[in-house]
């Protein structure tokens, strides 16, 4: 019999995820997806465009170059100089921002409901008449470089999963940095930038949302009177991505300057995107929250709390990517405790539920835990903005968040336990030791 707690709160989040918001898509002539998503609660937008390019379609030797041109997206066009469209932007008390990740790169404005139409005309302007000279350029990748220092070059943590990276997703555009290798992002050139901005900043390989106090019927006027006579664009096709072979296991020593020693592991698994069968998805996101999803999970309870083999220690599937998705655990050795032990320990735990499945109760908790994160995260227009603009710019239909919660709930105690069979195998492993320098 379910706990009378977890049933009732896995019923209310059920009922408060179906009661989905109403959602409108249009296209325009020249190829721009515009997604609308109707939130009245408070007058309040966020307008997101989002591009079909990120660091996986850099060449080998541009590695970076995604991220560089967001920054120039901020650098003037032809009637905005360097600057002002942030300032215009604060000017009538919105904020904005945007972020390059492996997939796509995203752009947003966040506004009270009546600055639609502002949001709109200055998204239009960057993406019709952008402007990168060089000397700008240059500057711009002066900051980059020095970003990349500060996150990356100077903490060794950071420079050490970068590494671990470049093992556990090999042959794909995964394996390197979104940031870039510093060599090479030293050495990328202005016209770079351009040719970037020209093949994949066009109408043709977008997607528009908007999100909030908004009617389809005030937004489509807007959008074809900005955007419409921007011209299509001529994109080159993205390969299609399948499911990978086992590449092998890996493992790596890296003594770096860290202060205490870290393990890192990672399995190459299905995503959204590439799964033969969709339950795949579903079974490695429960069995990610059977192993850490709070402080009843297996990991937590069994290693941290009850052996004392970790002072910290985390597990979760990354499966909405555009490639194959990973299952990644992290952690921290106690005293005393060799990484080699702790290691052995997280296998055991793995191992464990390939041979046994995991009780109803846990899987109570983890559905109620995992669709709990799911219901905050819509609670505001951005969230709901991200999950409609990450869905369609990865190819999946947007109408899969709506989904969620049923397919969730059909996953089987046996389907998790499959999924630990079938993909925590050592075949599909990377494992990294971080050992302090000096130590042996």
């Amino acid at each position: 019999m379910k706990p009378l707690l977890i049933a009732l709160g896995l019923s209310l989040i059920t009922l408060t995820a179906r009661a989905e918001l109403p959602t409108h898509e249009f296209q325009l002539d020249n190829g721009l997806d515009v997604l609308v998503r109707e939130d009245h609660r408070a007058p309040v937008i966020t307008v997101m465009v989002w591009f079909k390019a990120g660091s996986i379609d850099e060449a080998p030797y541009e590695t970076g170059l995604a991220h560089v041109l967001e920054h120039m997206m901020f650098k003037g066009s032809k009637r905005l100089d360097a600057g002002e469209f942030s300032r215009t932007v604060a000017r009538f008390g919105g904020s904005d921002n945007a972020f390059t990740s492996y997939d796509f790169t995203a752009y947003f404005q966040q506004y009270e409901a009546s600055r639609l139409p502002l949001a709109l005309e200055l998204e239009a302007e960057r993406l019709k008449s952008l402007k990168i000279d060089d000397e700008s350029f240059r500057r711009e990748l002066q900051v980059v470089m020095e970003e990349r220092r500060q996150r990356t070059d100077d903490k060794p943590t950071a420079l050490a999963w970068e590494k671990f990276q470049a093992v556990a997703r090999p042959g794909t555009g995964y394996a390197h940095p979104i940031i870039g290798w510093r060599d090479q992002l030293a050495q990328l050139q202005p016209q770079q930038a351009r040719d970037w901005y020209d093949r994949f900043y066009v109408p043709g390989n977008a997607t528009l949302v908007i999100a909030g106090d908004v009617t389809p019927e005030q937004v489509r006027p807007l959008v074809e009177k900005f955007f419409a006579d921007l011209p299509r664009g001529e994109t080159p096709p993205r390969p299609e991505t399948t499911l990978n072979p086992p590449p092998g296991e890996r493992r790596m020593t890296l003594r770096l300057p860290v202060r205490v020693p870290a393990l890192y592991m990672s399995y190459n698994v299905p995503s959204l995107t590439t799964a033969d069968h969709q339950d795949d998805f579903y079974a490695l996101t429960m069995l990610g929250g059977v192993l850490d999803g709070g402080t009843s999970a297996r990991m937590e309870s069994n290693l941290v709390r009850g052996q004392r083999l970790a002072a910290g220690l985390g597990a979760g599937y990354d499966g909405l990517q555009r490639g194959n998705g990973t299952f990644t655990i992290t952690a921290t050795p106690n005293p005393a405790v060799s990484l080699d032990q702790l290691e052995a320990a997280i296998k055991a735990e793995i191992e464990k539920i390939a041979e046994q499945p995991p009780s109803e109760a846990e899987m109570d908790r983890v559905r109620a835990g995992v669709l709990a994160e799911q219901i905050y995260q819509r609670d505001s227009v951005m969230g709901q903005a991200m999950e409609l603009g990450t869905l369609s710019v990865l190819g999946l239909d947007w109408r899969l968040a709506g989904q969620f919660d049923d397919n969730l709930e059909a996953v089987t105690p046996e389907q998790v336990q499959q999924a630990a069979r079938k993909w925590l195998v050592a075949e599909r492993s990377a494992v990294a030791h971080v050992i302090p320098e000096g130590e042996e």
